[in-house]
C-alpha cells in the first residue's frame, strides 16, 4: 500500500512540475515584456479607419499614435514628428494591464511612405513602438541610406547653457545651448552627426528639429557637442529637452522658463495711460464745441471776476450830517483841483462825528465837582 501510494506521488510531480515551469510570473509581462503594436488593417485608403491595440506598455500611462512616412520598424521615424500626420493623431491612455484599443482616422503623412503606426509615451520613460501600415494611394519613397557602424553613447551628464537677457523679460524667445559630451562606441568613424533636438511641454510631444553637428568622432573617442536650443516667444512654464541621434534618445534635461513678467507690466501701463489720454482728448473736444458768452473768459467754466461798478453798488451809502450842502461831483472834482479850502467847504461830515457831539467850550468838565 504504501509503495503505490509511493509511486502515485511521484508520477504527479513528474506530470505538474512542467506544467507550473511554463506558467508565467505575475506581472511578468509588465516588466519584462516590450511593448508592441497590433493593427485590424494593414493597409487603407485615406479617409477610412483602423483599430490600434497594444500590450506590453506601462500601467495608466497616456500614448499618442500617428501615422509617419519615411519610417520603418527597424529605424523608427527618421524625420521626426515632422514626418507624421500629427493634426489626425489620437491620444489614449493604457489599463492596469499596460493594453489600449483605440480606433484611428487614417491620413496621409507629409513625407512618402514606406509608413508605420508609431505609438509612443507622452509623460516619463520613454517607450516607442511601430507597426508597418500601407496607405493607399500615397507615394513611395526609398529610405535614405543608413550610416555605417558609428555608435553614439554619453559619457557625461547634459546640461543647458546660457542667460536670459532684458529681452526675454519682455517675450523674446529664451535661447539655451544644450551641452554634452559624446563617445563613439562603434567601429567606424561618425562625421557630421546629425542629431535631433526635440521640445516638450507639459504632457505634450516633443517636437524634434534636425540639427547637424560639424566634426568627425573616431571609433573610441570623444568630443563635446553643443547645440542650440530656441523656444517659441513668450514661453514659459516647465519644458524638457531631449536629444536623439537615429532611433535612440542619448539625453533628456529640464528646463524651468521664467514668465515674462516685463509683458504683463507693458498691459497694466496700456491699460491706465489709453484710457487717461481718452479722457484727456475729450475734455479738450468738449472745450472748444462748448458755446460762450459775452462776459464768459477764455478758459470756459472757471469763475468769472465781478466788475468794479457792480462791487461799489453794493457798497452801504454814506450818511451826511443834518444841515449839510449836497456836493455836486462835479464840484467836487472842481474843487479838489482848485485848493485845500475850497475841499474842507464841500466834504462832508463822517457818519460818527456830528456838531452835537463836538465838545464845548462851556460844558462843564466830569472830572471832579467844583
Amino acid at each position: 500500500m504504501r509503495r503505490g501510494s509511493h509511486r502515485w506521488a511521484t508520477a504527479l510531480l513528474v506530470t505538474l512540475v512542467p506544467a507550473l515551469l511554463l506558467l508565467p510570473a505575475p506581472g511578468a509581462r509588465a516588466a519584462d515584456g516590450q511593448p508592441a503594436v497590433t493593427l485590424s488593417k494593414q493597409q487603407a485608403g485615406k479617409g477610412g479607419e483602423i483599430t490600434v491595440k497594444g500590450s506590453g506598455w506601462r500601467p495608466d500611462t497616456l500614448l499618442m499614435m500617428l501615422i509617419c512616412g519615411q519610417s520603418a520598424p527597424g529605424r523608427g521615424v527618421i524625420g521626426g514628428t515632422n514626418s507624421c500626420s500629427n493634426a489626425d493623431g489620437r491620444a489614449v491612455t493604457t489599463d492596469a494591464k499596460g493594453a489600449f484599443s483605440k480606433k484611428m482616422p487614417v491620413a496621409e503623412p507629409p513625407e512618402p511612405c514606406p509608413c508605420v503606426v508609431h505609438v509612443a509615451t507622452v509623460t516619463g520613460e520613454q517607450a516607442t513602438a511601430d507597426a508597418v501600415f500601407v496607405v493607399a494611394g500615397h507615394p513611395v519613397a526609398p529610405l535614405p541610406k543608413q550610416t555605417g557602424g558609428g555608435k553614439l553613447a554619453v559619457l557625461a551628464t547634459t546640461r543647458l547653457e546660457g542667460d536670459s537677457g532684458i529681452l526675454t523679460w519682455f517675450g523674446a524667445p529664451p535661447a539655451r545651448r544644450l551641452v554634452l559630451t559624446v563617445g563613439n562606441l562603434g567601429t567606424a568613424p561618425v562625421k557630421d552627426p546629425v542629431f535631433q533636438v526635440g521640445t516638450a511641454h507639459g504632457v505634450f510631444a516633443p517636437q524634434w528639429e534636425e540639427q547637424q553637428w560639424r566634426g568627425t568622432i573616431a571609433p573610441g573617442r570623444k568630443a563635446q557637442i553643443k547645440l542650440p536650443v530656441e523656444l517659441t516667444a513668450g514661453a514659459h512654464g516647465d519644458y524638457q529637452i531631449s536629444l536623439r541621434y537615429g532611433t535612440k534618445v542619448l539625453a533628456e534635461q529640464p528646463w524651468g522658463v521664467g514668465r515674462p513678467w516685463g509683458v504683463t507690466l507693458f498691459w497694466i501701463l496700456l491699460c491706465v495711460v489709453v484710457p487717461a489720454a481718452v479722457f484727456r482728448i475729450g475734455m479738450a473736444v468738449v472745450d472748444q464745441v462748448r458755446p460762450r458768452t459775452p462776459h464768459t473768459s477764455v478758459r470756459a467754466g472757471r469763475h468769472r471776476h465781478p466788475q468794479l461798478a457792480d462791487v461799489t453798488a453794493k457798497l452801504p451809502k454814506l450818511r451826511r450830517a443834518p444841515g449839510t450842502t449836497p456836493v455836486n461831483p462835479a464840484t467836487e472834482d472842481r474843487a479838489g483841483r482848485t485848493g485845500s479850502a475850497a475841499g474842507a467847504a464841500t466834504t462832508a461830515a463822517l457818519p460818527w462825528f456830528t456838531p452835537e457831539s463836538a465838545p464845548s467850550e462851556n460844558r462843564p468838565t466830569t472830572k471832579g465837582h467844583s
